[in-house]
């Protein structure tokens, strides 16, 4: 039986300051607000895996190897077909009669600009391995590819096809699945932000025992190594801009070192919080990038360019169904190992850390609005970009100087840099890509942690700072003991091991999500907290709900006030406990500020 919605109305402002909830600034630093059993058990096994990285450092390099290979062996298939099938499903939405449905109710207005939106959604779905592979995927396939012979203009389309691939709509088809489900189960049906909330019509209230743990916990993991493989990416590549500007060298060491720099500068934007921080950086960050890809395309080889994207369009979708099943199955390789399999692995992963972050920011559109913005606005950014720096990189190859390729075989971090070499103000031009992917480096982790933080609090959207911290410093750990560990084949075989488990949790999360949608009415007056500018209005429940997420603990600290005193009493028969006390705090009386921005929002 599904859920009854939950009515939201406006409180009136409070008429006595004793009752006047507490803000976000008067929350106290030590609060903690978590769901014991995901939270610790995650954390267990996130710092439990640095540490055997550590203490077997010698050999672990040689384990990652073997498990990679294994997965990739076995499982290889299973990716592929998860996939497709996710891809199929997500255009069949799109054009279904659930199109009309608006996240949140009929009256629910988007909390951001399209222009921010579409910022976050880029800065978050794909950021700095974009960059780091831009150029270095384009010249591997070039020189290595069972598809093509190596070197040849045959070989650079296809090159061009294989890396629209897996940039392309198969990433984003799997984030926009899952951001839809949880901010359809969130924001239509009044259940927490939480992975597990999703399989609420399949699992009904067991989802608040064992099961809904460990879908959780699975996602915490996943989000995490997923995550960290980015920011290790990244690392590498900021350590070799830096090399290849100043001559600082490569080193593990050296990398260790500007992960702790980045990840304190991540740590301000996680505490700043999603308006004031993320939002902010991610449109600085759209606008860097933009430059970067625009210098590229203007003193690049531009008609090249621009005739390039059309022809690998044009090839992608027409050899999209040949290329997207292809199991190397009569070649009998393993060059697909280290490359789709590794990409859809890498994306599985990540899914649950960028679907809850474009829930968070999708409230108030529809959902055919939502599948169009998610699945294809990015999707064709990422084309144009993959086009402007692989195409400049094989026009050097093919009808300039050479040498990009050869080197990448030696240094992939390096080849972005090798790139801008042949163009005009290549050390102004190198300084400000280092400063895009620390940048990406930031968002990447800054969204990463709050989504972390969300799960691991049982659904709370805005979780107390001391538990943002604790995520965005082990995000920073782990991605260290990886680089120290095995480097790239680590963070590889982490992104690929944590994806495989959870390729079955989307596949049962696409048939939840059918199932909620096929019986979805939409209740009389029901609405989400209408937002302003990222920030929540506070409202108050018209009537009691019932515990979300049981074993929930909750601790605001001295400098807030006891839950009792913020419980608005006219509106509550009976007092609440766990997670609804704490929405109920969150939602609690704002004020006239608030009121009058609800006003305005109307």
């Amino acid at each position: 039986m599904d859920k009854q919605p939950i009515e939201l109305k406006p409180k009136l402002p409070p008429q006595d300051s004793a009752d006047k909830p507490d803000t976000p600034d008067s929350e106290s630093w030590f609060a903690v607000d978590i769901h014991p059993w995901v939270f610790f058990i995650s954390a267990a096994l996130i710092i439990g895996s640095v540490a055997l990285t550590i203490v077997f450092q010698a050999r672990v390099g040689e384990l990652f190897e073997l498990i990679q290979g294994t997965v990739a062996t076995g499982a290889g298939w299973f990716f592929i077909m998860t996939m497709n099938v996710i891809l199929v499903f997500v255009l069949v939405m799109m054009v279904s009669r659930h199109g009309d449905i608006r996240l949140g109710g009929s009256d629910a207005r988007p909390e951001f600009s399209r222009a921010g939106w579409f910022a976050m959604l880029f800065s978050a779905g794909m950021g700095i391995g974009l960059l780091f592979y831009s150029v270095a995927e384009p010249m591997f396939h070039f020189t290595s590819s069972p598809l093509a012979e190596p070197g040849t203009i045959g070989a650079a389309r296809k090159a061009m096809e294989v890396t629209f691939l897996h940039w392309g709509l198969h990433p984003w088809a799997i984030y926009s699945m899952v951001g839809l489900a949880l901010a359809f189960f969130s924001f239509n049906k009044g259940l927490p932000l939480s992975i597990r909330s999703v399989f609420y019509p399949v699992l009904g209230e067991r989802i608040h025992g064992p099961i809904g743990n460990a879908v959780d916990i699975l996602a915490t993991v996943a989000t995490l190594f997923g995550v960290a493989t980015s920011l290790g990416l990244g690392v590498q590549q900021v350590n070799a801009g830096l090399n290849h500007l100043f001559g600082i060298g490569q080193s593990p060491t050296i990398q260790v070192i500007l992960i702790a720099a980045i990840t304190a500068l991540a740590t301000w934007s996680v505490l700043a919080g999603l308006s004031a921080g993320i939002r902010r950086l991610s449109e600085i960050n759209l606008v860097l990038a933009t430059l970067l890809c625009l210098f590229v395309l203007v003193v690049g080889p531009t008609i090249f360019i621009l005739n390039a994207f059309g022809d690998n369009l044009g090839h992608y979708l027409q050899y999209l169904p040949q290329l997207s099943t292809w199991n190397e199955t009569y070649e009998g390789g393993s060059w697909q190992h280290s490359w789709t399999v590794f990409y859809w692995g890498w994306w599985i992963a990540w899914s649950p850390f960028v679907g809850m972050f474009i829930a968070r920011v999708s409230y108030g559109r529809t959902i055919r609005e939502f599948i169009l913005g998610v699945l294809l606005v990015p999707t064709l950014i990422t084309f144009a970009w993959l086009t402007i720096f692989g195409n400049s990189a094989l026009h050097v190859e093919l009808f300039g100087g050479g040498g990009i390729a050869r080197a990448v075989q030696e240094n992939i971090p390096v080849a972005l840099f090798l790139l801008l070499e042949n163009y005009p103000l290549s050390q102004i031009s190198s300084l400000l890509t280092v400063l895009v992917i620390v940048t990406f480096f930031v968002t990447s982790s800054d969204s990463g942690s709050m989504v972390i933080d969300i799960i691991t609090a049982g659904g709370n959207p805005d979780p107390p700072k001391l538990q943002r911290l604790f995520w965005a410093l082990l995000e920073g750990a782990v991605a260290a003991a990886l680089l120290v560990g095995g480097g790239l084949v680590a963070l590889q075989t982490a992104a690929i091991t944590t994806g495989l488990p959870f390729a079955l949790v989307l596949l049962f999360m696409m048939y939840s999500l059918r199932k909620g949608l096929a019986t979805y009415t939409e209740g009389a007056g029901f609405s989400m907290p209408p937002y302003e500018h990222g920030r929540v209005f506070r409202t108050a429940l018209s009537h009691p709900e019932p515990e979300m997420v049981h074993g929930h603990i909750s601790w605001v600290g001295k400098a807030r006030k006891p839950r009792s005193s913020r419980r608005p009493q006219p509106q509550e028969p009976k007092p609440r406990s766990g997670i609804a006390a704490r929405i109920a705090a969150l939602f609690g009386a704002g004020g006239k500020e608030q009121n009058s921005g609800r006003e305005k929002d109307r």
